[in-house]
């Protein structure tokens, strides 16, 4: 939501100001110009994007304008699901998770945590370790492959943002061309009178205030959100692995899961009240 409502102050202050200086509106609206320069666009991010990184890019720049689901509630869902699990390994072993990291969506323990299990990537991430663990896999050695799966998937999520940047990077040149064509075919006009040759040149000169516009106003700050929301991911993978690194190694449920709380943002992180009163209610409820 800040997204479009960021997109739409842009919007409105260039608007703005250009009718405050009583500039005309109709000079503005050169389809052919926003044609030449938003093809462009889209036809250098077809050919230098793989698909895999495409599919990416189209599943964030949704999210970019919901915003970001790693909010403090999803956070604290997390960790109530942490101290759940290691909980339950505490009493029963590790094999008392095997069939629930066997099958999480059917897992009676993970569908309590609807947002955790809604997060495809969040639940291979975590099953897929604790296999390791039931397997009997070296507690270091589980370690150090979470840290390269993490390390793998940071490399991985920041590729959407670096297309959008380096598109937006490109976008001024994209004007340029625009207004060389829009100059060529002025060209063409001047044995014509001089308001006709004026109205060529202005429409010329649009092309290279839509290339500066959309570039510096849309597309680097997409690509800065993007970015942003390539971090929580991050970070909401780094919080299960710190969780889950902390009861491998013989910690409690609830310092495991303080730890965990601890590598969380400060502005997303519940509070120690907060965490200890979800886990007065996960007690409460397993009485």
């Amino acid at each position: 939501m800040l997204a479009i409502i960021g997109a739409l102050v842009v919007i409105l202050s260039v608007i703005g100001g250009y009718a405050f200086t009583h500039g005309p509106f109709s000079v503005l609206f050169q389809p052919a110009e926003l044609i030449i320069i938003l093809g462009a666009a889209i036809g250098t991010i077809l050919l230098g994007t793989p698909p895999k990184v495409l599919r990416h890019l189209t599943r964030a720049i949704p999210i970019v304008f919901k915003g970001s689901p790693y909010t403090k509630d999803t956070y604290l869902e997390l960790l109530m699901m942490q101290f759940e699990v290691f909980s339950k390994v505490r009493k029963g072993g590790l094999l008392a998770m095997e069939e629930d990291v066997g099958d999480p969506y059917g897992s009676p323990t993970f569908k309590n945590y609807p947002r955790f299990i809604r997060n495809q990537m969040a639940v291979l991430f975590f099953c897929d370790s604790m296999k390791l663990l039931i397997d009997g896999t070296d507690v270091a050695e589980v370690d150090h492959i979470m840290q390269s799966d993490l390390s793998t998937l940071q490399e991985e999520g920041a590729l959407p943002a670096g297309v959008l940047q380096k598109v937006g990077d490109a976008l001024p040149g994209l004007g340029i061309v625009a207004a060389v064509l829009g100059i060529i075919v002025t060209m063409q006009k001047l044995d014509g009178p001089p308001e006709e040759l004026g109205q060529h040149v202005a429409a010329a000169l649009v092309g290279t205030f839509l290339g500066i516009l959309v570039s510096y106003g849309f597309f680097q700050p997409l690509g800065a959100a993007v970015e942003a929301l390539a971090r929580d991911e991050h970070k909401y993978l780094q919080c299960m692995m710190v969780g889950l690194s902390s009861s491998t190694v013989g910690s409690s449920p609830r310092a495991s899961v303080e730890q965990a709380r601890r590598v969380i943002y400060a502005a997303d992180r519940p509070s120690t009240e907060e965490l200890a009163a979800a886990i007065n209610q996960i007690k409460a409820t397993s009485d």
